[in-house]
């Protein structure tokens, strides 16, 4: 399907904020990036979803700033100022629910998808469906009620196999739908094609199993 795309400017604090908003009609996604900021492959991926039939935006929230090593990037986490980017995820979701009928998805990469659990649970009415890519954060599970996808490495270096496991057992705990595929054999970043560690089976099977579950839930 055609979709319409745009860079946009978002208000937060004062501070003028870029966005890439991917338009394709029908429920809003909010699409969270990893820690190298908003790269081409993220644009891509609002692109992808987009053609789904979703009205997809991903704020910016590295200021412009591309890191292309890891070593880039663990530069950006140190100037990392979490508040401003929590209220530019806050504001991205207000933005976005002003487009769109119902409620919204989160789509989140490492970085990202902590990011779309700390949205979820702060705002848990405005939330219907998540989806964490390889990445985690200890937020207040029970307060929860979108249903909830995650898609993991079995050996991650950066995200370890206990906290995920404490995550979806509090998760269980608290009621909260949540699914759980481990991909064995992937390293962390592993849906990312400009990533060394990209895998194409993988990354595919991912992209079916989560067009899938946000057809049923959005």
């Amino acid at each position: 399907m055609s979709i319409q795309t745009s860079e946009i400017e978002l208000n937060v604090n004062d501070k003028k904020v870029k966005a890439y908003l991917a338009n394709g009609g029908g429920p809003g996604i909010l699409l969270l990036h990893a820690w190298w900021g908003l790269k081409p492959f993220f644009k891509q991926v609002c692109d992808r979803i987009a053609e789904q039939g979703y009205t997809v935006l991903a704020p910016d929230m590295r200021d412009g700033q591309v890191a292309k090593t890891i070593d880039e990037a663990k530069a950006l986490m140190e100037k990392n100022d979490g508040q401003l980017v929590g209220d530019i995820v806050m504001t991205a979701k207000d933005h976005l629910r002003g487009m769109v009928k119902g409620k919204i998805g989160a789509v989140g990469f490492s970085m990202g998808a902590a990011w779309a659990l700390v949205a979820a649970s702060s705002k848990p009415e405005e939330f219907a469906a998540i989806v964490l890519f390889y990445g985690n954060e200890g937020v207040d599970y029970g307060k929860i009620t979108a249903k909830v996808m995650g898609h993991f490495c079995v050996v991650d270096e950066w995200e370890p196999t206990e906290f995920v496991d404490n995550t979806f057992v509090e998760f269980k705990k608290a009621g909260v739908d949540a699914t759980r595929h481990d991909y064995p054999g992937t390293a962390h970043w592993f849906v990312e094609e400009d990533r060394p560690e990209y895998d194409p089976a993988a990354a595919q099977l991912a992209w079916d199993r989560t067009f899938e579950f946000l057809k049923k839930n959005m």
